[in-house]
């Protein structure tokens, strides 16, 4: 069953085995608020088990386009679709969230997001391969990110 998340009363549903609990919800409840603010839409998420889709397309995508495999379980998903751009979402155990922006229509503005709950090592599967900018926020503390550009087709 989804589990609607409240950026107003952030909770650990989900990611209670995540060393990063609590700055791993917080950064969940980050992305709610701005699909909230921006698109006036409920970010839901579910348990990965149960969206092995979501988490094969984006596997698949950051092994073909930069040799990277998530070596940390996947906790929970989100699968959005707004107009013309697909969105999806990994919530890992180890603190790493990952969105993949993919619009349909614009493959230019295709891209895969990484943010790093705080507290949280870089992973060595992405050590040496990114630079990490800092971002601030009220739910999830800092919040270090990085992308790179989708260049195939998925």
């Amino acid at each position: 069953m989804p589990n609607k998340v409240d950026f107003k009363n952030v909770t650990l549903t989900g990611l209670e085995s995540s060393p990063f609990a609590e700055t791993l919800a917080g950064l969940r409840a980050h992305e709610a608020r701005y699909f909230m603010n921006k698109y006036k839409l409920e970010f839901e998420t579910e348990t990965a088990s149960k969206n092995q889709v979501t988490l094969d397309w984006v596997n698949r995508i950051l092994r073909d386009e930069r040799d990277i495999e998530i070596e940390a379980k996947p906790l929970e998903t989100a699968s959005l679709r707004i107009e013309n751009i697909k969105w999806d979402f990994v919530f890992y155990e180890s603190g790493l969230a990952i969105n993949v922006l993919y619009p349909l229509d614009n493959p230019k503005k295709r891209a895969v997001g990484f943010k790093l709950s705080e507290g949280m090592e870089i992973p060595k599967e992405l050590e040496n391969k990114f630079k990490f900018a800092r971002q601030k926020s009220k739910l999830a503390g800092t919040i270090r990110g990085s992308f790179f550009v989708i260049k195939g087709e998925y």
